[in-house]
């Protein structure tokens, strides 16, 4: 027999563990996408539970149902049209009273609503106790205590979700929020005016529809003339004039009325079921706030967290990096030496291998990285984060909310952007979206590693962290120019929640860090595999060239007249001789496929760009790479191996060709400068015209972003120059 099915919603406010509840359940079995018409991250998971197939589905964290912002209108419009069996609201229960706002609108919706008390041990340690008995009893629905990061009640929360769900309850006519008698009576003559208008069909329940109505909220105003046509536009003239009795009554808008009764409501309700031990305790989080945001101590605190992480990523992801890149290359030999000499041999490995292989040897670096981003989110660090860089955000007339797209950009650039979208002025979002690509993504942390490595290998990650620090400081100074001409407007108030602290559950932080990477492999085997085989394709050909030199014929001159000294030689001297001669050759060999890259359709195209470039010190190869980099940015990295000779020995002869190549420590930096700031991967365009809805902010983008690399390059390559740095 098949398993019944259920679909359950968790609710919740931000910060409540509602996240860390989901991964609990679901762990790795996870969907993430976005929800249908809007770039939100959608989380589901489907798991086999006490005989039951049970659909779990994490709605974003919202402090209400009234729909201000695109997270409250999606949890909003999936409770109420997709219709779940039980909705699951995460409480926190060290903050109860905030917490029922959003319990109380649920309830009104008339859903099966599941109470999880969460974070209990928190609110034990604050002195806090909760008669869960009584609240049960006052709401009338059931309350189950967790403790979501130590995995304790959850079994016994989808037992009692089960329950519920299977029970026959009438939900309409249990416990909610009871208004005024004004309120009351208008709803009641609402009601009334309904009923007696047979014709007339609500998209959703009756009471609710009335008193989103009589709040004005303007989408369920639409739906109900969409659905009730004529007879909508009688329900919203009466609603209109209820709405205007009640102003009068109150001398107050209704929606703002009917709030203050819900506060009322929940006030009732903590009088009744929560008390407060009367004792000296210690709060954790506000003394460890006390150091790490503090005004004068906190913020060099965080740059040595931010140091400390691209330090790890480096000297911890070495062992694993060189484990892979081993790997990668004895499988690139093994293949050399089963197949026969031909194009294809030449594409698999010289293309395929030396691409896309010279990428999957990062994966233990960013892996770091990914662990490193989601630990400062889920202790809580992440937003202090923002609390400290608010004072130097309203230096470009921003707050410390927009720091945060901008720490996501450390990640990936691309939901950095869409992440904008929680800023309430358009200007804020705009000047946001224009300075968050200068944060380095995970997909320009190849390239830096590389040339770190090799030119920089005894302080790879201190240079690192430099590089990632110079975006930041240039994001403000960029900032502040754009706040003063482009987008001028008075500097944003800003109020943040700075949640608890918490000790982060390892499964979490992996299944955070694996989400995040699972990005990156998906392009090894989409955009950087496809870009890997047009490099080369545009590298090998044309085939037929004609050379500067007959090589053929100096490699059979030189071997023959080595042959000819190693014949009348011996011993140490025959050795030497052998080992000259077959120097001579490789010389040969270099000049020709150098000679061939050269002349192929992406020598050509560097040779073009190489102008433009030379003056930052990096050559025709060079320069093609980092015009690849626009379709994304890990195929600077492999462009840099097919083009540099590194097809054939694997990442140690890409090492071998750029020592040797006119590449120097400064044209590295200078190149590092340049990856860093010039124009976004091909997904953040497109990702920058669809949150802007402008071709021109999308172009001023790339062209500001890419003319100011140039000059940071420019200045740093001569600059170093000028001052002797080699």
């Amino acid at each position: 027999m098949s398993q019944k099915s259920l679909t359950i919603a968790l609710a919740g406010n931000p910060n409540s563990g509602k996240t860390t509840i989901f991964n609990n359940i679901t762990g790795t079995r996870q969907k993430v996408g976005n929800w249908p018409g809007v770039t939100v991250e959608k989380k589901e998971g489907i798991v086999s539970k006490y005989g039951y197939e049970l659909k779990i589905i994490d709605l974003p964290g919202t402090y209400s149902l009234t729909p201000f912002s695109v997270e409250e209108i999606i949890a909003r419009d999936f409770v109420l049209d997709e219709c779940p069996d039980v909705v699951i609201d995460i409480i926190d229960a060290s903050n109860l009273e905030r917490s029922l706002y959003l319990a109380t609108q649920l309830r009104e919706t008339d859903c099966k609503v599941l109470f999880a008390l969460n974070m209990a041990d928190i609110a034990r340690t604050r002195g806090i106790k909760i008669d869960a008995d009584k609240l049960s009893e006052l709401l009338d629905l059931p309350i189950v205590f967790t403790i979501g990061n130590k995995n304790e009640g959850i079994d016994a929360l989808l037992k009692k979700a089960i329950e519920l769900a299977e029970s026959d309850v009438d939900t309409s006519g249990r416990r909610k929020v009871k208004y005024s008698k004004d309120i009351e009576n208008s709803i009641s003559k609402l009601r009334s005016f309904i009923e007696k208008n047979s014709g007339i069909s609500l998209p959703y329940k009756t009471r609710w529809t009335i008193i989103k109505l009589l709040e004005n909220d303007k989408l369920v105003r639409e739906r109900v003339l969409q659905k009730a046509g004529d007879q909508g536009r009688n329900i919203i003239q009466e609603v209109q004039l209820h709405r205007e009795l009640l102003a009068d009554r109150f001398n107050d808008d209704s929606e703002i009325v009917m709030t203050d009764e819900r506060y009322g409501f929940i006030a009732g309700i903590i009088k009744e079921v929560l008390t407060t031990i009367t004792k000296q305790r210690i709060d954790i989080s506000r003394n460890i706030d006390l150091v790490l945001t503090n005004r004068f101590i906190g913020f060099p605190i965080f740059i040595f967290f931010i140091w400390a992480m691209f330090q790890l990523t480096f000297s911890l992801g070495v062992y694993p990096m060189e484990w892979l890149d081993t790997s990668v290359n004895w499988f690139s030999i093994s293949l050399d030496g089963l197949l026969p000499d031909s194009l294809f041999k030449d594409l698999l490995i010289n293309g395929v291998i030396a691409g896309v292989g010279s990428i999957i040897v990062f994966l233990p670096n960013i892996l770091i990285l990914f662990f490193c981003i989601a630990l400062f989110e889920d202790t809580g660090y992440m937003s202090r984060a923002a609390f400290l860089m608010d004072r130097i955000m309203h230096l470009i007339g921003l707050h410390g909310k927009s720091f945060i797209p901008m720490l996501m950009g450390f990640g990936c650039s691309v939901p950095a952007v869409m992440a904008t979208r929680t800023l309430e002025s358009e200007k804020d979002r705009i000047l946001t979206i224009l300075i968050t690509p200068f944060m380095s993504c995970s997909a320009k942390l190849p390239i830096y590693i590389v040339l770190t490595g090799i030119f920089f290998s005894a302080k790879a990650g201190t240079v690192i962290f430099c590089i990632y620090f110079a975006g930041i400081i240039l994001a403000i100074v960029t900032g502040r120019l754009f706040r003063s001409t482009l987008l001028r407007g008075a500097d944003a108030p800003f109020v943040m929640e700075l949640p608890p602290y918490r000790v982060p559950m390892v499964k979490s932080l992996i299944i955070h860090m694996w989400d995040r990477s699972k990005m990156f492999l998906k392009k090894m085997g989409g955009v950087i595999l496809i870009g890997s085989v047009v490099i080369w394709t545009l590298s090998a050909f044309p085939q037929n060239i004609q050379y500067s030199r007959d090589y053929l014929a100096e490699t059979n001159s030189v071997i023959a007249l080595y042959d000819t000294k190693i014949a009348t030689a011996n011993g140490l001297d025959m050795q030497h001789l052998e080992n000259k001669r077959d120097a001579a050759v490789a010389q040969l060999e270099t000049a020709q496929k150098t000679e061939k890259m050269e002349k192929s359709y992406m020598g050509r195209i560097g040779k073009t760009l190489a102008p433009v470039f030379a003056p930052l010190g990096i050559d025709w190869r060079g320069s093609v790479a980092l015009l690849t980099g626009f379709v994304a940015k890990e195929i600077v990295v492999s462009t840099m191996g097919i083009l540099y000779l590194a097809g054939d020995e694997g990442s140690d002869t890409l090492k071998d060709a750029l020592l040797s190549s006119d590449m120097t420590p400064l044209s590295a930096l200078a190149m590092m400068v340049f990856v860093l700031l010039y124009l976004p991967c091909l997904a953040t365009v497109a990702t920058i015209k669809q949150e802007t809805g402008s071709f021109k902010w999308t172009l001023f983008s790339i062209t500001y972003c890419t003319s100011l690399a140039w000059v940071a390059a420019f200045c740093v390559y001569q600059g170093g120059k000028i001052i002797g740095f080699s």
